[in-house]
């Protein structure tokens, strides 16, 4: 069996968010496709990860605090065009392409927040994500 340091190291590889989306219990980040690449920084624009997510998935808190409201990922209207602002255990992040349950309230660690988009209708061939970033825009990777 390992020992208690080999456990703590593991323990400590693994970022403090809990699983993002159903299906996907460690936070696996989107690699290339032809939409582009889903890790941090891979454009001057991609200031947050994909987290995969299937279409029509459960997406959970990855921590507790507060919904406080509507963001959307982009300027035009279409079916994936929603997300929302979380705040709580000393993180403030945006969670974009998921219909959320709310706008507004309280949430714990592993609560359903809401359900992926149906970015196939969008991006045909993408690896369907939910973007995360930290409303600061640093790299929120390590909290995965």
């Amino acid at each position: 069996p390992p020992s208690t340091q080999a456990l703590q190291a593991l323990s400590c590889a693994a970022g403090p968010w809990g699983m993002i989306c159903a299906g996907n219990p460690s936070n696996k980040i989107r690699g290339c496709d032809r939409f582009g690449c889903g890790h941090y920084g891979t454009s001057i624009r991609h200031l947050g990860v994909d987290v995969i997510c299937k279409d029509g998935s459960t997406v959970y808190a990855p921590f507790s605090g507060t919904i406080e409201r509507r963001v959307n990922p982009n300027r035009r209207n279409n079916a994936i065009n929603n997300g929302i602002q979380l705040r709580g255990s000393g993180f403030c992040i945006h969670m974009f392409y998921i219909s959320p349950v709310t706008y507004r309230g309280r949430i714990k660690k592993g609560q359903k927040i809401g359900v992926m988009l149906p970015m196939q209708s969008i991006y045909p061939g993408i690896t369907s994500h939910v973007h995360v970033q930290n409303c600061d825009r640093s790299n929120p990777t390590r909290n995965l």
